[in-house]
């Protein structure tokens, strides 16, 4: 017996196709268990009508992510959970095999893969941008997003829930506390999810903006955010360096330059032929020019959002330390 979770948020725009892709199941969910943080555009209504498959409603206005899995989990009657999100659409084979190690007994966690379903050349680049591709990901430490998992609900318990402190990174921190517990994801690439990149240059700045303050608040990737802090700092130097020593240098600046674009660039132009395949000769033109536009605003937002999240966990890390135990003395005092 298996239950199917998530969390929606006004998603009456995207909902409609998920809740399809639900009832398309080749092995349906014995049990659907959603919970709204709080809509007001018509996502409840339409859940209300729902009458494909079994489905109960939890609703917590004001729940973040991690709140309203955790709540969704807790209410869920089977032992065997499968994850997914908002605004995706399930491959029709997707429960099946994604809860197949599981009843196997041998695993205690799933890693399904995503893929992204893009309707624009924006959209296109941003997949071949910013997305990994199945042949870059290694198995044993491939860690997912909870659009994709199944796990059961004693490894959920083990974890120790979503992190609820935490409003982004909230499935990174779940998967490394389930792995610490019960041990290393099993991966399935074809339990596939489709999904849909950010349609603008704006929501996906916001986007790596809030993953971000994520990492900082959850101290992740100090070595990956300083190396890019870096590189930002001290290539402009180099060529600046490079270009007042004199004239005839230039050459080797515009050389260094030309290299360094190759090798940032390099992923995301392989990605994109292989994701233009269908596409005409003018939608290829346009995408071709957003590259290196979505990686550096990817960048710049990671650098803006990184230290916000390091400023917010030193105040809540103070805000501990100064807090009374049931003694009333803080721990710096016991100190």
């Amino acid at each position: 017996m298996v239950s199917l979770i998530f969390t929606v948020l006004n998603e009456a725009h995207s909902l409609p196709e998920l809740l399809d892709s639900i009832a398309a199941q080749t092995r349906m969910p014995d049990e659907v268990v959603i919970c709204d943080g709080g809509s007001r555009d018509g996502t409840l209504a339409l859940l209300q009508a729902e009458r494909r498959f079994p489905l109960r409603i939890i609703e917590a206005p004001g729940a973040n992510i991690s709140r309203g899995r955790n709540l969704a989990i807790a209410a869920a009657m089977h032992d065997l959970i499968t994850c997914s999100d908002a605004g995706v659409c399930l491959h029709p084979e997707w429960l099946a095999r994604i809860v197949q190690p599981l009843e196997a007994g041998a695993h205690s966690l799933v890693a399904g893969f995503f893929l992204p379903k893009f309707r624009t050349p924006f959209e296109m680049a941003m997949s071949a941008t910013v997305l990994p591709a199945l042949e870059d990901i290694s198995a044993t430490t491939f860690l997912p997003s909870s659009r994709s998992v199944a796990f059961h609900k004693s490894t959920w318990q083990a974890a120790g829930g979503y992190p609820e402190w935490i409003d982004y990174c909230e499935d990174l921190l779940f998967d490394f506390a389930a792995r610490d517990a019960c041990g290393p994801f099993t991966f399935v690439p074809d339990a596939i999810v489709y999904f849909r990149p950010r349609g603008s240059l704006r929501s996906f700045y916001k986007q790596y903006y809030l993953y971000a303050r994520g990492d900082g608040k959850a101290n992740l990737w100090l070595r990956r955010h300083l190396i890019r802090y870096a590189t930002y700092i001290a290539f402009p130097l180099l060529l600046a360096v490079i270009m007042a020593v004199a004239a005839p240098w230039n050459a080797l600046a515009a050389l260094v330059l030309l290299l360094g674009a190759a090798a940032y660039l390099r992923t995301p132009y392989r990605q994109l032929t292989r994701l233009w395949q269908s596409a005409s000769t003018a939608e290829k033109l346009r995408a071709a020019l957003w590259p290196p536009v979505i990686r550096v605003a990817g960048d710049i937002a990671k650098m803006a959002g990184y230290p916000v999240g390091l400023a917010w966990r030193r105040r809540r890390c103070s805000a501990h330390a100064a807090a009374p135990d049931e003694t009333g003395q803080s721990p710096a005092e016991k100190t």
